[in-house]
């Protein structure tokens, strides 16, 4: 999730002169990022605005529901009631 921040943070603000070897691996990172973006938009005929709105959501979702993740997201087979 740190790396989907980072990249979210790093399209927001990118930086002219990047510093490091891992700048390379976040500037390769976010090209990915911005044309998922632009395939999205252009799939679900919405603004790429849009789809940074539906990312961030899926992210604040996955950072306040962390067991979700886990799951496969269908029910369970079986439910119990006590008492």
């Amino acid at each position: 999730m740190e790396a989907l921040s980072s990249i979210m943070e790093k399209l927001a603000r990118p930086q002219k002169y990047p510093v490091g070897s891992n700048s390379r691996q976040a500037d390769h990172a976010a090209l990915e990022l911005e044309t998922a973006k632009e395939i999205l938009a252009e799939v679900f005929r919405i603004r790429t605005s849009e789809v940074d709105e539906m990312i961030l959501g899926r992210l604040e979702e996955a950072l306040i529901i962390p067991d979700r993740s886990k799951g496969d997201g269908l029910w369970p087979r079986e439910f119990r009631l006590d008492g």
